[in-house]
C-alpha cells in the first residue's frame, strides 16, 4: 500500500503531478533517500532543487517542486507547487486529516526527544506508531513528520520544538494532538525572549492546537507552572500534573540510580506502583511519569507500558551508556562513557551531572588506583545576557562534589572553570578540537566520563576521539 499516490499528493497541495506515480515515503535528502521516496526539493543551506536529478537517479518515485529543474527529463515524475514548504505543510495536514490515530504532542526546555522515544517505545507494543527517527521538530520537521504517517497509524508521537516565540501554536495546530505534554521549562533559549515565563508561554502555546476534550500533561515542580495551567484552563482541556511535589496527581516518592537502570517509587489516585528506566536519570523517571500518564490516556495497558520502559535506552547523544575498552590485549581495562553531546542548558547539566555523581567507577585496575567521575563539558549556547553567570552556578550543583575533576570546552565555560575548586579543575580549551586532541591524556582505566553541551560546541568531537581510544593499543600519559 502506497503512502502517497500522484492524485492524493496533488489533491493535498493543490499542485500539478506529472505522471501516475506512488511513493512509499517522504524524503528530504538525497543521503538518506530510500528508492519509492517522495523527495522534497526544500531551501537550506542550498536549494533542493538541485538535487532533484540525483534523487530520481536514486529511485525517487517523484519530487515535489516549484519549477521543473535544468537537467530534469519532461516526462520526469514531479509535483509542481507554488512553494515547496507550503506545500509539505499541506501535505502534512492531509495525512492528519486522513488518519484515526491518537495524536500525543511533546514540547519542553528538556528532555523532549528522549520522552518521545519513551512515548514511541512503550506505544508501539500496544499498536502501530509513528514517529520521526530523528528529532525533526521545527517548521519542516514536524510537516515533514506527518507527511510521513501511514494512514492506518494508530498512536502518532510529535516532537515539537522551538527557537523563538510564536514557532510551537502553529506546529501544534497543524499536528492537532488529543494529548500535549510540556516536559519542563527552563533557560533554553533564553536570549529570544525577555525572561522564564516568556519561555513558559512559549511552550504552553502547544495547548492551542489540542483537540477538543483533549488532555494537557503538565510538570508540576516548576514555578511557571502557573503559567502552564492557566493555559490549560482556558481552551478546556483536562489536566494531568506529573514530578516530585505533593500536588502531582502523578508523583515520583523515590528514586534510585544504578549505573544502568533507574528504579522508581511513584503514586497516583489508584495507588502506589514501581516501574524502571532502562537508563539512569532521575529526569528520565519524572517524565516516564508523564509517558505513562499519555499512554493511559489514549486506552493503552499500564502493566505493558510499564514493562517496555524498564528496556528503553535513550538515543545515541542523549545520555546514552557505553563501555569502552583502552587496551586489545586486556579486555578489563574499559571505561564507561556518557555519551550526552547533542545538547545542554542548565536544567539538563545538572541532570546528567547528577546521573555522573551517582555513577560507580570500578578502582585499582588503571594507572590512578581509584576509579573516577570526570565530566567533560562543552558551554551552553542561548542562554542570553546572563549566559556566564548560568555557566558559573554548575559550580554549585550538589553533584559537583562527587566528580573528580571537570574539562571545559568553549570561552562560556571559562566561568565555570574559574567557579570551581581548584582540585576539581581538569583542562580548560576555547575550542573542542584541541581538547579531543588530549583526550587521551583525561581518562584511565576504571572512570565514569561524561561528555556533554550544546551541539554547536562541537563537544561531540570529544566522544568521537575517546572511541577512537577504544580502537587503538595501550594508552600512555595520562594526567593524574
Amino acid at each position: 500500500m502506497s503512502l502517497w499516490t500522484a492524485a492524493e499528493a496533488a489533491a493535498a497541495t493543490g499542485g500539478q503531478a506529472t505522471g501516475d506515480w506512488q511513493a512509499q515515503g517522504v524524503s528530504i535528502d538525497t543521503r538518506t533517500l530510500s528508492p519509492g521516496d517522495l523527495f522534497v526539493a526544500l531551501k537550506d543551506a542550498r536549494d533542493g532543487h538541485e538535487f532533484v536529478a540525483q534523487a530520481l537517479e536514486r529511485g525517487a518515485a517523484a519530487a515535489l517542486v516549484s519549477h521543473r529543474p535544468e537537467g530534469v527529463p519532461e516526462d520526469a515524475p514531479l509535483l509542481i507547487v507554488e512553494e515547496v514548504l507550503p506545500a509539505l505543510e499541506a501535505l502534512g495536514r492531509a495525512a492528519r486529516a486522513r488518519t484515526k490515530a491518537q495524536v500525543v504532542a511533546v514540547t519542553g526546555s528538556v528532555g523532549k526527544t528522549s520522552t518521545k522515544e519513551m512515548l514511541r517505545d512503550v506505544l508501539r507494543g500496544q499498536g502501530t506508531t509513528h514517529a520521526a527517527e530523528a528529532s525533526y521538530n521545527n517548521h519542516w520537521g514536524v510537516p515533514l513528520t506527518l507527511a510521513r504517517m501511514p494512514a492506518d497509524t494508530k498512536f502518532a508521537v510529535i516532537e515539537i520544538g522551538m527557537n523563538h516565540p510564536g514557532e510551537i501554536a502553529p506546529l501544534s495546530q497543524m499536528a492537532r494532538p488529543h494529548v500535549a505534554i510540556i516536559t519542563t521549562v527552563a533557560p533554553a533559549h533564553l536570549e529570544a525572549f525577555k525572561n522564564i515565563e516568556g519561555i513558559a508561554h512559549e511552550k504552553a502555546s502547544i495547548l492551542s492546537g489540542l483537540e477538543p476534550g483533549g488532555t494537557a500533561i503538565l510538570n508540576a515542580d516548576i514555578e511557571t507552572a502557573p503559567i502552564l495551567r492557566e493555559a490549560a484552563e482556558a481552551v478546556g482541556a483536562r489536566i494531568v500534573t506529573f514530578g516530585e511535589t505533593d500536588a502531582c496527581d502523578m508523583r515520583l516518592t523515590q528514586v534510585e540510580l544504578h549505573d544502568a537502570i533507574t528504579v522508581a517509587h511513584a503514586e497516583d489516585r489508584a495507588g502506589r506502583f514501581v516501574f524502571k528506566v532502562g537508563s539512569a536519570g532521575r529526569h528520565f523517571a519524572r517524565n516516564a511519569l508523564a509517558v505513562l500518564a499519555a499512554a493511559e490516556t489514549l486506552g493503552a495497558d499500564r502493566a505493558v507500558a510499564i514493562g517496555d520502559l524498564g528496556r528503553w535506552h535513550p538515543p545515541a547523544g542523549r545520555g546514552t551508556r557505553e563501555t569502552l575498552c583502552l587496551d586489545i590485549a586486556d579486555e578489563a581495562l574499559t571505561i564507561d562513557l556518557i555519551d550526552d553531546a547533542f545538547n545542554a542548558n542548565p536544567a539538563s547539566m545538572a541532570a546528567s551531572l547528577e546521573v555522573l555523581a551517582a555513577a560507580e567507577p570500578r578502582d585499582g585496575i588503571g594507572r590512578v588506583s581509584a576509579g573516577r567521575r570526570i565530566a567533560i563539558l562543552g558551554e551552553m549556547l542561548e542562554l542570553g545576557a546572563d549566559e556566564m553567570t548560568l555557566h558559573a552556578d554548575l559550580a554549585r550543583l550538589p553533584a559537583m562534589d562527587g566528580l573528580a575533576r571537570v574539562h571545559c570546552v568553549g570561552s562560556r565555560m571559562r566561568a565555570l572553570y574559574e567557579a570551581l575548586p581548584q582540585d576539581k579543575r581538569g583542562q580548560f580549551s576555547e575550542t573542542a578540537e584541541r581538547l579531543a586532541a588530549e583526550a587521551h591524556r583525561l581518562i584511565d582505566a576504571g572512570d565514569v566520563v561524561l561528555v556533554k553541551g550544546s551541539k554547536g560546541s562541537k563537544v561531540s568531537l570529544v566522544v568521537d576521539a575517546l572511541r577512537r581510544c577504544a580502537r587503538g593499543g595501550p594508552s600512555e600519559g595520562r594526567e593524574d
